[in-house]
């Protein structure tokens, strides 16, 4: 009976993936085959590590590729500006951003800002010419992951197992393995941000200039 429950629970739990939008502008009349090579500087906003933020920049630098630019890989990016004792605090406005592509030696630069990133997800990013520090694409993009959803399907389906090991509902060690193995099929949200966090951004470059 207890195993019907379960089965009945996580069967009714249904991911849901609400829609993701996103929109760009850029300059008119501006040559983009002059951006010969580009560098993503950095991903600012509360998205966890530098993983997460590598991971961000190489779904800019895929869009970026598609459209025929030359991306610069983001370790050796970190690395150049590390190696000048550039502070990141300073590529927040256009004119420090430009500076940092100076120093990367590129004509234009890429900086990413990811204000929200719970359950809804929210994404700007700027292309910034190195030479006068103006705006030539910006573009922003949202959406909302199914990662709420997913946690309680995680959550049943650890309380399932928690209660198949201990024969009842009300032990202390179904309760712990339930917990432990709720919390992991939980981690298992990061595979789905990262689509959801794919979609936008492909949204996003969508009318993103060729060169």
């Amino acid at each position: 009976m207890k195993a019907v429950y379960i089965c009945v629970l996580l069967s009714s739990v249904v991911i849901l993936s609400a829609c993701s939008s996103g929109e760009s502008y850029f300059r008119a009349g501006y040559d983009f085959d002059r951006v010969s090579k580009i560098a993503v500087v950095d991903v600012i906003g509360p998205v966890g590590g530098n993983a997460a933020k590598n991971q961000i920049s190489d779904f800019f630098i895929m869009e970026l590729l598609k459209k025929g630019y030359a991306p610069i890989e983001r370790a050796q990016v970190q690395s150049l500006l590390k190696e000048q004792e550039f502070q990141a605090s300073e590529i927040t406005v256009a004119e420090g951003a430009a500076q940092a592509g100076k120093i990367l030696n590129v004509p234009a630069v890429l900086v990413v800002n990811v204000p929200e990133f719970e359950d809804k997800i929210s994404i700007t990013a700027k292309m910034v010419d190195v030479e006068d520090a103006s705006i030539l694409w910006l573009a922003s993009g949202s959406g909302k992951s199914s990662e709420l959803l997913s946690t309680i399907a995680g959550a049943v389906l650890g309380a399932g197992a928690g209660i198949a090991v201990s024969g009842q509902d009300d032990q202390v060690i179904g309760g712990t393995v339930g917990g432990v193995l709720g919390g992991a099929a939980g981690h298992m949200l990061s595979p789905q941000k990262a689509e959801k966090t794919k979609e936008i951004i492909k949204k996003m470059c969508q009318s993103l200039p060729q060169r």
